[in-house]
């Protein structure tokens, strides 16, 4: 597997709903891009590192409780200890409680949720790949 991409897949639940609606906050698709980029840092360098900063970030449809998501990360750059990152979630499975409480349906085309860029840093003493 290329060191350099990671993929999570996490269904929504009503725990994470914290809006009406049962939306959930847009917080938790950067929280899964943290998870993301700290399994790229440990496939790169053997170490978590630490995330630094988000450059951007675009929240682009609404989640909602029940949805299931896909978030992706890439290394695109490196530097000396600095890792530049680019995230896209996307929501792939939607539930369907107009049908049945239990029905769900696999989306034909997945629906990008949120896309984001930041930089991670794994200090020089810490990298052992």
């Amino acid at each position: 597997m290329n060191n350099h991409k990671s993929l999570i897949r996490i269904r929504m639940s009503a725990h994470d709903a914290h809006y009406g609606g049962n939306l959930v906050d847009g917080a938790k698709m950067l929280q899964l891009f943290g998870d993301v980029a700290t399994e790229l840092l440990i496939r790169h360098d053997g170490d978590e590192g630490l995330f630094c900063a988000y450059d951007k970030v675009e929240f682009l449809a609404p989640v909602f409780a029940g949805d299931y998501i896909e978030a992706t990360g890439e290394i695109v750059s490196v530097g000396n200890s600095s890792r530049k990152m680019v995230f896209e979630a996307q929501k792939v499975i939607v539930p369907r409680t107009d049908i049945s409480a239990s029905a769900a349906d696999l989306l034909e085309e997945p629906v990008v949720v949120c896309r984001a860029s930041g930089t991670c840093v794994v200090p020089k003493s810490f990298q052992r790949k």
